[in-house]
Formats: C-alpha cells, structure tokens, sequence
C-alpha cells in the first residue's frame, strides 16, 4: 500500500447545500398534458419557422426525449395521454400483484412437497 486514500465519490443529486447550477440540472417530470401541450406548441412553432434545437433549449429537454415524446403521446389529446398514463400505471400495479402469487404459489408447492 502506498498510503493514498480515495476521494469519496461525489453524490449523483444535489444536496441541501448544492450550488444554484446543480439544482437546475434537476431531472423536472412532465404530466401527460404538459406532454401533449408542448408538443401542440412545438408544431405551431416549428410551422412558423422556428429551429427546433432553439424550441428544445427553451424548454430544457433533448431532441432524444422530443422524439420519445413523439413517438409516445403524438396526436393525442391531453385526455388521452392521460388516461394512458393511468393505464399503464394499473397495468404495472396488476402484474406486481401477479408476481406476488406466483411466488406464493410456489412457496406453498415448495412446502406441500416436503422437500425440505
């Protein structure tokens, strides 16, 4: 050992005291509607001859999550992605659930065989 310690690595998030630059880098969540509206205005916009590098740096997103967006909720109307989003969220709670029993299932086959 040559006696160097390791500098601790620096946390991913920003912490209580970070500096103003680090907490606007923050990740910000958008709501399916907040979704559906920019990409109406985004439309609007790029057809009235705006860059879409300069619409995107606006709203501080990337072109990889313009597109997903997109590809996702395009043509939609706010109600829709809406309740898209509450359908997927039911979806990933029923197949926790389903998980869930199928480990207990085989739980109970495991106990029941008396293998143990």
């Amino acid at each position: 050992m040559t006696g160097r310690t390791v500098p601790p690595v620096a946390a991913a998030t920003p912490t209580k005291g970070a500096s103003p630059k680090a907490k606007a880098k923050r990740r910000e969540r958008h709501s399916p509607e907040q979704i559906v509206a920019k990409l109406r205005d985004a439309d609007a916009t790029l057809k009235g001859g705006k860059d879409l590098a300069a619409v995107l740096q606006s709203w501080g997103v990337s072109e990889a999550t313009f597109n997903h967006w997109r590809n996702q909720s395009g043509g939609m109307k706010s109600e829709e992605a809406k309740r898209l989003k509450q359908l997927e969220n039911e979806n990933r709670r029923l197949k926790q659930i389903v998980a869930h029993k199928e480990l207990d299932i085989q739980m109970l086959k495991h106990v029941a065989s008396k293998n143990w």
